[in-house]
């Protein structure tokens, strides 16, 4: 083109062009050269003085909306006393949309022009167009500090729960937001450090009772060691990044990829799409992408982001809260796969037969852009026939391809062969006051299987690739069973009336086909508990062992780098084997892998035990008002000072003290795992029916204490010394395990194979 573009031809390619806006790309896409530059520049010049444009940098953005995580400054407030903020980024046509702040409890006062961070939401019919909810001040990362409030004279002071912490905080009049004495607190540094005295912290939060369920995760996360603030420098990092374009990366935004999560999911960081092939030398067959957040592009070795997100290992997920491995502005924006925004990634393509089988694959550093931000339950209503109005555009193109290339994925696992496992997931709900208000069953859909059998193709392509080009990487290792746990598993299988093969090498389908047989019955939950027992943990390891578990023969993790530190490394292992940038894997990133994949293991366990420990305060808070109730449940463990049974209704596991049960001498017998009374011959085994009473419920430590009823129907004495009559005599019959017949039996070493 030999002439200058009007202005709306500009506006129009800088539109649809979102990450080529330099005058540099706009001048090559018009034809403009030499001299002509000179006027080029006039027209931005007066576009950007008429407020159609905004320069940032060297370029002119004109995005739609505001991002979901937005940077915005402070308006003194309205007439009504009402805060709005405007954004510091705003290229948009005409002007910039204003956003209500909403301010929440504990939030800190704000002040006109001050810079803060805050996520946004689009609001409709109402004289502003978002609605901001503060994240933080804009550099500021003041000292956060989680203790017990003891209220003085003048103020008061804050004792640290934090292990280790040898001060104590003082809080000025004023500062204590009410405070009452004993309160859990949560406090900000307020005001420098001095060097006399002790310093002093502002609380933002009461939490209340310390041994309220609304304090419960915050305990965890500290008794655990999780670091839940960022460092100063890991904010400011995070705070200067700026979205990734279009350079050295190929252009995915006309793919329709969209994502699937849970209904509240904050980040987004995986996408898919899937069509038929039209190579005619695969008939039937399936092209499958998967995209992913291109985290390593703003994570890079040696940074301070890269300190922190190792040192964290990986998020950790609580019932009221996340803690993340990376700061907001990543996990939350740039990294998060939101819709309608262009976003970097690094995709894969993937090739299957009719049969669901792999035939190729195929890596892209590229740039994509969400057509769709959808749930799991909306997605799984479209595919039975009840699509609403944001998935029913997608159903031809994009949802109905995904699901038939998921059915001929399906052949392909079923074929394989991984663990089938069948344990319902329990969610727990907290109300507005933190409370727990239910505990329900998550709700499971084809649409979760859909994507986490499309994250596992990815991940095995991803583990090939490296393999073939030669790259060190962590692998996701699951090993076999050991030789007792399998004993003890046989046991459970034979007591329950099943059998599990023995004299041959264990797979997957010898469990599979114990499952099955417990499928439907009174031993379903505890033959599946038992079998997910009798597994090792996976962890993560520089040298390839195989996933047992999932049956496959080498395993990576690549398709959740903003909330692990693993799939990270893998990432950039993919950049520097593809020489796609000068951010992959370090020589020190190299050098460590195996500390790295040690520490990372570590820290996903640490993850697992606080939020176990969290989930068993809530419940013990929850059942702390139905002290004395009764419910039914199974055994769940035994041990040489009484039984674990685990409670229907919401799988909390409380303990049965032995010297409660009846007037007998109990037996522990570890290898059967199973309880024998002396006189009465009562055996007491895993998987039994029992109906207990609530004793104890203690939320501090999650413990609850049960007084055992009934066993599969009989009763029992409710105490030591009392007669047990005509209910004493031995219970369970074919069901519960005894001694004998483990003295009976032959151990067989099972040897470890690695395929």
């Amino acid at each position: 083109m030999s002439r200058i573009p009007t202005k709306q031809e500009v506006l129009d390619w800088i539109s649809e062009n979102p990450t080529q806006t330099g005058k540099r790309d706009i001048a090559r896409a018009f034809g403009i050269k030499g001299a002509a530059r000179i006027d080029l520049k006039r027209l931005l010049k007066e576009l950007e003085a008429d407020g159609h444009l905004a320069k940032r940098g060297k370029t002119y953005r004109d995005p739609d909306k505001l991002p979901p995580v937005s940077v915005l400054r402070v308006e003194a407030p309205d007439a009504d006393g009402d805060l709005f903020a405007s954004p510091m980024e705003w290229a948009g046509e005409g002007a910039a949309p204003r956003a209500l702040i909403i301010a929440k409890e504990g939030d800190p006062a704000l002040a006109q022009g001050e810079r803060i961070l805050a996520r946004m939401t689009e609001v409709k019919d109402e004289p502003y167009a978002y609605e901001a909810r503060l994240i933080r001040r804009i550099g500021t990362n003041p000292i956060r500090i989680l203790g017990i409030f003891r209220k003085g004279s003048e103020g008061g002071r804050i004792v640290p729960i934090d292990k280790g912490a040898d001060k104590e905080w003082r809080v000025d009049p004023g500062a204590d937001e009410g405070a009452k004495d004993g309160e859990l607190v949560e406090a900000q540094q307020s005001g420098p450090k001095s060097r006399m005295g002790l310093p002093r912290a502002r609380i933002v939060a009461r939490l209340g009772d310390p041994t309220a369920p609304k304090a419960v995760s915050l305990i965890a996360i500290h008794q655990h060691g999780i670091p839940d603030a960022f460092p100063d420098k890991v904010i400011e990092e995070a705070d200067a990044q700026k979205p990734a374009g279009l350079s050295g990366r190929e252009d995915l935004r006309h793919l329709p990829l969209i994502t699937i999560d849970p209904a509240d999911a904050r980040d987004h960081d995986d996408a898919v799409y899937a069509h038929a092939d039209d190579n005619p030398k695969n008939p039937g067959g399936h092209v499958v992408w998967v995209a992913i957040a291109d985290v390593a592009h703003y994570v890079t070795p040696g940074s301070a982001l890269d300190h922190e997100a190792r040192r964290r290992g990986n998020s950790s997920y609580f019932p009221d809260r996340v803690v993340p491995m990376l700061p907001d502005r990543l996990s939350g924006d740039l990294c998060s796969l939101h819709e309608g925004v262009p976003r970097a990634c690094l995709a894969v393509r993937m090739v299957l037969d009719a049969q669901g089988e792999k035939k190729s694959h195929s890596f892209i550093r590229g740039l994509m852009q969400s057509h769709a931000s959808l749930n799991y339950a909306e997605v799984q209503a479209a595919q039975d026939g009840q699509p609403n109005d944001k998935c029913a555009p997608l159903m031809d193109e994009v949802i109905a391809p995904l699901y038939a290339a998921y059915k001929a994925a399906r052949l392909a696992r079923e074929a394989r062969q991984p663990l089938d496992l069948d344990l319902p997931e329990r969610k727990i709900i907290l109300g507005e006051d933190g409370k727990v208000a239910s505990v329900n069953f998550a709700e499971r859909f084809d649409a979760h299987r859909l994507i986490e059998e499309f994250m596992i193709l990815a991940n095995v392509a991803t583990a090939e690739e490296l393999t073939r080009l030669r790259r060190p990487l962590l692998f996701r290792v699951h090993e076999e069973p050991s030789p007792e746990k399998l004993e003890a598993l046989r046991e459970v299988a034979q007591a329950s009336g099943f059998t599990l093969a023995k004299g041959q090498v264990l797979q997957t389908r010898h469990l599979n086909h114990l499952l099955a047989q417990a499928e439907g019955t009174e031993f379903d939950e505890l033959v599946n508990i038992s079998t997910l027992r009798s597994m090792t943990q996976a962890y993560y390891h520089p040298q390839n062992f195989g996933h047992f578990g999932l049956s496959l023969k080498s395993y990576a993790h690549f398709t959740s780098p903003i909330r692990r530190y693993s799939d990270l490394i893998v990432h950039r292992a993919l950049v520097t084997g593809h020489g796609w940038g000068d951010d992959g894997l370090s020589r020190g990133d190299i050098d460590g892998l195996e500390s790295t994949a040690q520490h990372i293991s570590e820290t996903e366990r640490r993850s697992m035990m606080a939020e176990r420990d969290t989930t068993d305060r809530y419940l013990a808070a929850y059942l702390a008002e139905r002290v004395g109730a009764e419910f039914t449940g199974r055994v769940a463990g035994i041990a040489r000072f009484g039984l674990f049974v685990k409670l229907d209704d919401s799988g909390a596991d409380g303990l049965v003290p032995i010297s409660t049960i009846g007037n007998d001498y109990f037996r522990f017998d570890a290898d059967t795992q199973t309880l024998t009374g002396e006189r009465s011959n009562l055996v007491i085994g895993l998987g039994q029916r029992a109906l207990v009473k609530l004793t104890e419920a203690i939320p501090t430590t999650g413990g609850l204490a049960l007084e055992l009823l009934e066993l599969e129907g009989r009763k029992l004495p409710t105490a030591r010394g009392r007669s047990r009559g005509k209910s004493g005599g031995k219970t369970g019959g074919r069901k519960a395990m005894t001694s004998k017949r483990k003295s009976a039996k032959i151990k067989r070493k099972v040897k470890r194979s690695r395929k």
